[in-house]
């Protein structure tokens, strides 16, 4: 079973390579304060955590999700039905 905390390591794995200023990666790290991602940016990582754990994340979820904390938070209900 996949857990939270294995989550939040591979997303911020997948983060990682978007993130060139190197940004600390934290439960607090937000997407479009913190690493400055444009909405471009943030659909290709979404796309990647779907293909990742294969979930839809609901287009009406994401305004919602500022941290990478609340966006392991999400994931995880998603995948541990």
């Amino acid at each position: 079973m996949t857990d939270r905390a294995t989550i939040y390591a591979r997303i911020i794995d997948l983060i990682e390579p978007l993130n060139p200023k190197g940004v600390a990666l934290t439960e607090a790290t937000t997407f479009a304060g913190d690493l400055e991602m444009d909405s471009l940016t943030v659909m290709d990582l979404v796309a990647s955590m779907e293909d990742e754990w294969d979930i839809v994340m609901p287009l009406n979820m994401l305004p919602d999700l500022e941290t990478i904390g609340q966006v392991a938070d999400a994931v995880t209900k998603l995948v541990v039905k």
